[in-house]
């Protein structure tokens, strides 16, 4: 979906499941910490006005959006949490490395969705510049991390209907 064509951080809170009994694990990304903390930030505020417990919200550290894989894992086996949201900002360069680190954690996360019988919400921002990264972590494009925690309580809620 184009962001171009649809705010981030829109969503009609009339169809969204309660999130009071969920429990929510967010991996963020330090590369580029102005952008993933304002995508933390946004996750956060809105799983907890759709009724999450912030005891419920465990957040850890990866050094880039590549480790969120790996700290997806650690989060899904080392805690009990219903969802994993992946916080991350990749901004292209002058060289491939941006393809090969979108291409891995994409590749990544989609595994773990696979292996794994909680969802991992892809929350990724890659951008072509700075500002266009801006735009999408909180500007004039919402919030990708709203998106995120928005898409982790209705997978949730669908595996728990699911599971009735």
């Amino acid at each position: 979906m184009a962001t171009s064509l649809k705010n981030l951080s829109d969503y009609d809170k009339s169809k969204m499941p309660s999130a009071a009994n969920m429990k929510f694990g967010i991996v963020v990304s330090e590369w580029n910490e102005e952008i993933t903390e304002a995508l933390c930030d946004g996750a956060i505020k809105t799983l907890v006005e759709n009724g999450a417990n912030p005891e419920n919200i465990i957040k850890k550290y990866v050094p880039g959006s590549f480790e969120l894989t790996k700290g997806g894992k650690y989060m899904a086996e080392l805690t009990d949490v219903d969802a994993v949201i992946c916080l991350g900002c990749v901004i292209q360069g002058d060289t491939p490395h941006f393809d090969f680190v979108c291409n891995g954690v994409t590749q990544g996360i989609t595994q773990l969705n696979l292996d794994y019988s909680i969802p991992f919400i892809f929350g990724v921002i890659t951008t072509l510049n700075l500002q266009q990264a801006k735009d999408r972590a909180g500007g004039i494009h919402g919030n990708k991390g709203d998106e995120a925690a928005v898409t982790a309580i209705k997978m949730i809620n669908m595996s728990w209907s699911l599971k009735k």
